[in-house]
């Protein structure tokens, strides 16, 4: 026993001198090579026009390539994509999609500081529409943005639709998908409903003249 032990002990100390013994020259093989040696893009450089292609139509001969994510791409940890496109037919659907989030659970100390780095420039931090861009038409901005307290297109404005005009922008006011997250954009409308003040509810109530009965 002791015998065998030391012959195997011998032939492992011979087998590592012989692997040591000798340098290894090749680089062995890659698995997917084209997949583990990704190719370097500078996202803001000019694209290799030898190379790479921003047109669908060169695709077979050249490496699409157009600096956009992929169609229906959702950053990790953000909110399904809004459904709906910027053109009129999104505009009125929108009007029926209903805040997702649950107000028990929006920070609305956070939503209201989302409000005002984004939209308190224009919009006040009163949400009045005298925000220092406009500042009662002394500041640079020469129209007055929207009330979003008291105006009362603002006020009845459907969520989906102020979420639809806050993602893709509308008239003078851009889009904040870029600046603000899909959660953040709906956190901020949450805040903005919070402090409109809503009319006050008029029953019509029917008048009739008032008969007093004498016994």
């Amino acid at each position: 026993m002791k015998k065998i032990s030391i012959i195997s002990f011998v032939a492992v100390l011979a087998v590592a001198a012989i692997s040591c013994g000798k340098a290894r020259r090749g680089t062995g093989r890659t698995y997917m090579p084209d997949m583990y040696y990704s190719r370097a893009i500078e996202t803001y450089s000019a694209l290799d026009t030898s190379v790479f292609t921003n047109n669908a139509a060169e695709a077979g001969k050249k490496i699409f390539y157009n600096r956009l994510p992929v169609t229906g791409a959702v950053a990790r940890g953000d909110m399904g994509a809004y459904p709906y496109k910027n053109d009129s037919a999104g505009y009125i659907a929108s009007a029926a999609v209903m805040n997702p989030l649950d107000p028990s659970s929006i920070d609305m100390k956070e939503a209201e500081r989302l409000y005002l780095v984004n939209c308190g420039i224009c919009h006040g931090t009163k949400l009045d529409g005298n925000g220092p861009l406009y500042n009662d038409g002394n500041g640079p901005y020469a129209a007055a943005p929207k009330n979003l307290a008291t105006d009362p297109a603002m006020v009845a404005m459907a969520e989906g639709t102020m979420f639809h005009s806050v993602t893709y922008g509308i008239r003078a006011m851009g889009s904040y998908a870029s600046q603000l997250s899909t959660k953040q954009r709906w956190m901020v409308i949450a805040y903005v409903k919070s402090k409109q003040k809503k009319p006050a509810a008029t029953t019509a109530a029917a008048t009739a003249d008032t008969v007093v009965v004498i016994n």
